[in-house]
């Protein structure tokens, strides 16, 4: 059953969903410091634990893409409330304006942790010595975007949905609603989400467990864009059809769930089996690479489109908690990888276990980082540039009733 709505009304659902997969990235950082496989960052913890490495394996699956397919929405929705121009505005002040102020300093500030972390993994004691960095390539830049590669790439993807829709009068009508009922058909089929693996399994086939990682590179490679880029359209499309396919997503929420369980076992069922016939860690054989890279992204569509509609199914309503988590995502987003890098410093040589250096860490990094956004950020022009003025949002809280899906 669909309540009735107005186009104003905001969806607390995908909010609620934001401000977990933002805090889900504390848990992933830390992970990465545990893990027995080859680490995508060059320092690690003495204690590591299979657990670390499920837990990358999960997050990873579905975290970025769920980002991108709300980005899209949301991208969406500013056109449709402010026009491209306007989107394009606040797509500049809330993304590429904090990027620009705040990329600096956490860049030096995350450099020198890094240092002192990959001193503490060669040489056991902490410590600063350039030489034991990763070498980059010849010629290649010492700048990258860091974990703010998406706050980076979606106000590119901003850029690119301002100009589509400025070009989009020349495209003629029945092409765009071909392309329309084509997005419509593969998100609404249950075979779908089969097809939007198969571009992603082609471009993700030489990376690890076939799922494209970010470079950081300010010059993403066209693999970066087109892994995120997809998940973007087709969450700018759910837009357009937000009432049917929000509903949808929410009726078939469990079976999603299912279905990417399946594929997630059948991708470690084929990583084993890969590295057991002669594949270790980024060298598959050449023949299960792209079935790795199949199944990845298969469950990256099912989890994505799953947990969305878990949220609008059952997380409907913001309540105090979950308003605050939502209102400090973007802070914890740009500050959390100082705590995850950081903490595990300071845990380094702490006689625990993997698993209780990680429980430490997710805790100690997530205090810090809401303690900083209450004291520093919450009530001070910070929290005006990363949120807008709070007076209004509380403006339209009040104005406006919640959106509700709900399937019985």
């Amino acid at each position: 059953m669909t309540n009735a709505h107005t186009p104003t009304q905001r969806l607390h659902a995908l909010d609620n969903l934001r401000a977990l997969m933002m805090w889900l990235g504390i848990v992933l950082h830390v992970a990465i410091n545990h893990v027995t496989i080859a680490s995508p960052l060059p320092w690690r913890d003495p204690q590591t634990s299979h657990v670390a490495d499920l837990l990358l394996l999960f997050i990873h699956s579905f975290r970025m893409p769920v980002f991108f397919v709300l980005a899209g929405f949301f991208v969406a929705l500013l056109v449709a409330r402010r026009g491209a121009d306007g989107m394009l505005k606040n797509r500049a002040l809330r993304l590429a304006l904090p990027f620009a102020l705040f990329w600096p300093p956490l860049f030096v500030a995350t450099a020198v942790l890094a240092m002192v972390y990959i001193h503490l993994t060669v040489r056991g004691v902490p410590g600063i010595d350039t030489r034991l960095t990763p070498a980059r390539q010849p010629g290649g830049s010492p700048f990258n975007t860091m974990h703010l590669w998406f706050i980076y790439q979606l106000f590119w993807f901003s850029v690119l949905a301002w100009a589509g829709v400025r070009v989009q009068r020349f495209v003629p009508a029945r092409l765009r609603v071909v392309l329309a009922r084509c997005v419509t058909a593969l998100v609404t089929r249950r075979w779908g989400f089969l097809v939007l693996a198969l571009p992603l399994a082609f471009v993700g086939v030489g990376y690890p467990s076939g799922f494209v990682t970010e470079s950081g590179s300010f010059l993403p490679t066209f693999a970066e864009w087109a892994q995120s880029g997809l998940f973007f359209v087709v969450g700018w499309h759910v837009h357009g059809q937000q009432e049917r396919l929000l509903a949808l997503f929410a009726a078939r929420c469990k079976g999603h769930a299912a279905a990417g369980l399946v594929f997630f076992a059948a991708t470690f069922v084929l990583l084993g089996a890969s590295r057991g016939a002669g594949g270790t860690g980024t060298h598959q054989l050449p023949h299960a690479a792209f079935w790795i890279a199949f199944a990845y992204n298969a469950t990256a569509w099912l989890w994505s489109f799953a947990l969305i509609g878990g949220f609008v199914r059952w997380v409907p309503r913001q309540n105090a908690v979950l308003a605050y988590l939502s209102q400090s995502a973007y802070w914890v987003y740009l500050v959390h990888m100082l705590g995850t890098i950081g903490f595990g410093i300071l845990l380094f040589n702490a006689p625990l276990g993997a698993i209780a250096k990680m429980g430490l860490n997710i805790a100690a990094t997530s205090f810090m980082a809401l303690a900083s956004y209450e004291l520093l950020v919450r009530r001070t022009p910070i929290g005006t540039l990363l949120n807008g003025r709070r007076n209004e949002n509380r403006a339209a809280r009040k104005s406006t009733k919640t959106r509700v899906f709900t399937t019985r």
